[in-house]
């Protein structure tokens, strides 16, 4: 993983109270394995993961859980029972906090967030053949 923000993804863990930044660096860590090559930054405020200038993931401390986002429909239809039990929010799933981080949970969210962008951006016809034509 590229760490470009390295520096400010630590300063936003060491914000955080102890349990949530225990939580967040584990998640940190499951996000670095399922995404080698990504740039660590900060959007938003949080820190996130980016691929070839796009954001795949963010996730974030909160006081009783913490969020991974986008996780939207098709990603949770693809999923499925594997995210049972937790909550949701518009393109949020929340974890509770004090519960074991699903690290292999983390890694195919973040996977197919990655098939997902990768698929949008080759359907997405490049500005440089539409400028060409």
């Amino acid at each position: 993983m590229v760490l470009t923000n390295t520096g400010a993804v630590e300063a936003y863990l060491a914000k955080q109270p102890a349990e949530a930044r225990s939580s967040l660096e584990r998640v940190r860590t499951a996000i670095r394995k399922a995404l080698p090559g990504a740039e660590e930054v900060i959007s938003y405020g949080i820190p996130a993961c980016r691929l070839e200038g796009r954001c795949i993931v963010y996730y974030a401390g909160w006081k009783r859980h913490w969020s991974l986002y986008p996780v939207t429909e098709p990603i949770r239809a693809a999923l499925g029972p594997e995210l049972a039990g937790y909550e949701f929010s518009k393109g949020t799933v929340k974890f509770p906090l004090g519960e074991k981080v699903p690290e292999k949970l983390v890694a195919r969210i973040v996977k197919e967030l990655a098939r997902a962008a990768a698929a949008r951006a080759k359907a997405k016809p490049s500005s440089r053949k539409a400028a060409s034509r």
